[in-house]
């Protein structure tokens, strides 16, 4: 699971996942905890919600972690010889 992140860095990491179409492991404040795609970030009301694909919206407000479902791996990939 991630580190506990501000709000700004927790919508940037929710949106770089939505356009990479990268699982996300959420835990929220009130202790659940899923593993899903991230749809959209989307405002509404002056309120911050994560889409995801098999869950219901979450506002933003109620995750308190939130990481790649998935470690990051280094490639070298794209890098020129």
């Amino acid at each position: 699971m991630g580190h506990a992140l501000d709000r700004g860095d927790l919508i940037d990491l929710l949106e770089e996942a939505a356009v990479a179409r990268r699982a996300v492991a959420v835990e929220l404040k009130s202790n659940g905890r899923f593993v899903d795609h991230v749809r959209d970030v989307v405002t509404d009301g002056g309120e911050e919600w994560a889409i995801f694909a098999a869950h219901e919206p979450v506002a933003v407000r109620h995750i308190h972690r939130c990481g790649r479902a998935e470690p990051w791996e280094p490639t070298y990939a794209g890098k020129i010889s």
